[in-house]
């Protein structure tokens, strides 16, 4: 599509720029990944689970550093809080039923400095860190999801908060915005269940996307309008 007018090149240009820019990730999730194991040194125990062989798993390729926004999408998959995830015992992706309950809380509460949180079972969780030990400094309030809800479209957890991302979507597919902690440098997966995820099975594989501004392409962009505004106005001077 060809665009002549000044105002219309200024509008891509803002669209463009405003935008933000993506960088993405795909993330395997075991059914064993206890969040309350993230940044915990090898040899680490969030009872009965014991690191590194129930750590969660650790997101890799992303600058968490500039801020901006995740996104999780084409969640595939699904994990059980048993030995088996087979068929109807291998939940969805936002959590399933199990004995009869939905939301389960943490069943030490918080852990190694790390939130408690009540969320389905079964599902997609994560939690932010810094590059210290969360154990060393008291873990900040729970997030409770069965009062809150879980069509959020915009979450902003707290660095050690467990927060629940589920298949990253709204009930009518509306593509949840997660907002990454000033500081955060990790961000570490896992699931939901109420104690030793050293039984469980199945596994989560998910697509982590950063959008991030870009602060040295912004100054190319205003750069380039200020050189389109004085083109145009050159051009507007000589057919005057």
């Amino acid at each position: 599509m060809k665009i002549t007018s000044f105002t219309g090149i200024l509008t891509y240009a803002f669209l463009f720029l405003f935008s933000g820019f993506a960088q993405a990730v795909s993330v395997s999730v075991p059914g064993t990944a206890n969040p309350y194991l993230a940044g915990m040194p090898d040899g680490s125990t969030a009872l009965p689970d014991r690191a590194p062989y129930q750590s969660p798993v650790e997101v890799t390729g992303l600058n968490l550093a500039t801020s901006g926004k995740l996104t999780f999408t084409g969640a595939t998959g699904g994990v059980s809080n048993t030995p088996t995830c087979d068929g109807t015992n291998c939940s969805s992706i936002d959590g399933n039923v199990y004995n009869g309950v939905l939301f389960y809380d943490h069943g030490e509460d918080a852990q190694n400095g790390i939130s408690d949180i009540k969320a389905p079972i079964n599902s997609l969780v994560g939690v932010f860190l810094t590059d210290s030990r969360p154990d060393l400094t008291p873990a900040p309030s729970k997030l409770d999801f069965e009062a809150t809800g879980l069509n959020f479209t915009a979450l902003s957890p707290e660095l050690k908060q467990v927060f629940f991302i589920g298949d990253g979507m709204t009930s009518d597919g509306t593509i949840q915005q997660f907002s990454i902690p000033s500081s955060a440098t990790r961000l570490f997966l896992g699931t939901m269940d109420g104690g030793e995820w050293l039984n469980n099975s199945g596994a989560i594989l998910v697509n982590v996307a950063q959008v991030v501004p870009e602060p040295e392409v912004y100054s190319m962009l205003f750069a380039g309008l200020i050189l389109l505004g004085c083109v145009a106005k050159r051009r507007r001077s000589r057919e005057a």
